[in-house]
């Protein structure tokens, strides 16, 4: 579990003062790995979105959105690349689930985790099902991520119907995080209420079917404060009493702030209720920023011995986005 001092260091001496639009950046966001880079150094292609896990060998995988600059906005994630690594910094491709593949118009981001009873590998993915609403999708079960059949995806959780004419449930559901705890499987994704992302929780026994907790069209966060156009789900870190809900949104003045987008910190109980930790200000946003974009989004957390370990996709001087590992003292 993560300590007391974790929890001080990200809200005291590391949080940054209220200052211009982001606030000052934390110091302990400018250290760090780059472990993957776009396949073009050019804007607007982006290496991003992962999704990290250790298997029972504690092997590190990594699955991450492969993002190009040459197709429609919104229809830019090309593939999910699964990735494999010995040490979490140097990762070798494994495979390559492409959109034609499947077939989907796009992805965005993938979960990754292993089964707590059969050590077998779970991928979600989203993106347009059939040509329709973004929809998470899932992967059959394999017994490496390498090994995960792209023919296999399928909608796991989608869009329910209107009850009336006009009501307003979710349009869209996109980007999951996903966890077992307490014997079942919780997700947390980005819905779609009029254009607005906000965040949903679903929870199953078995990571197929999958229902809302309480009123389908009840967000667990709304848009406030500092994340008053977006918010959005980024991680669930295990805390002892509780969890860590790390969070990321963006203002309705900043610019361009559907993709700039930056992260901000938690807590909750019962994995349903919410306190917001950082309501004033964000946690992290890129301490490489381009002219136009602080984005630090996406993150993937693991505990790995006695650090936190933290993979970001991140913005760059060049507006291109690159996955970077951070790494935090927890004991």
């Amino acid at each position: 579990m993560l300590s007391i001092a974790m929890t001080m260091m990200l809200l005291s001496g590391a949080a940054p003062d209220l200052s211009g639009a982001y606030g000052a950046l934390p110091k302990c966001a400018e250290t760090y790995d780059v472990v993957l880079r776009p396949d073009k150094d050019e804007a607007e292609w982006w290496a991003g979105a992962p999704s990290v896990m250790q298997d029972r060998d504690a092997v590190f995988w990594m699955a991450c959105r492969m993002r190009t600059a040459d197709a429609p906005r919104g229809l830019r994630g090309y593939e999910i690349r699964i990735l494999r690594s010995d040490d979490g910094v140097k990762f070798e491709k494994a495979q390559s689930i492409l959109r034609d593949q499947v077939p989907i118009p796009g992805f965005e981001r993938p979960a990754l985790l292993a089964d707590p009873v059969t050590g077998k590998c779970k991928l979600y993915a989203c993106g347009p099902w059939k040509e329709g609403p973004w929809t998470i999708i899932k992967f059959d079960d394999a017994d490496s991520p390498a090994a995960i059949n792209p023919a296999t995806a399928r909608p796991v959780i989608a869009p329910c119907a209107k009850e009336y004419e006009r009501d307003v449930p979710p349009e869209e559901y996109k980007d999951p995080v996903i966890i077992h705890a307490g014997g079942v499987y919780h997700a947390w994704v980005i819905g779609y209420m009029r254009r607005l992302e906000r965040i949903y929780h679903f929870t199953s026994p078995d990571g197929e079917q999958w229902k809302p907790v309480g009123d389908p069209h009840e967000s667990v966060m709304n848009p406030t404060g500092w994340h008053d156009f977006f918010v959005r789900p980024a991680a669930v870190v295990p805390a002892g009493l509780g969890y860590f809900f790390i969070y990321e949104g963006s203002k309705t003045t900043w610019h361009d702030p559907v993709y700039n987008v930056v992260t901000g910190l938690g807590f909750t109980f019962d994995l349903d209720h919410i306190i917001d930790l950082t309501p004033d200000k964000p946690l992290f946003a890129s301490t490489t920023p381009n002219e136009d974009f602080h984005t630090w989004r996406y993150s993937s957390w693991l505990r790995v011995g006695k650090e936190l370990w933290c993979y970001a996709e991140v913005a760059t001087p060049n507006k291109t986005h690159e996955i970077r590992r951070f790494r935090f003292p927890v004991e």
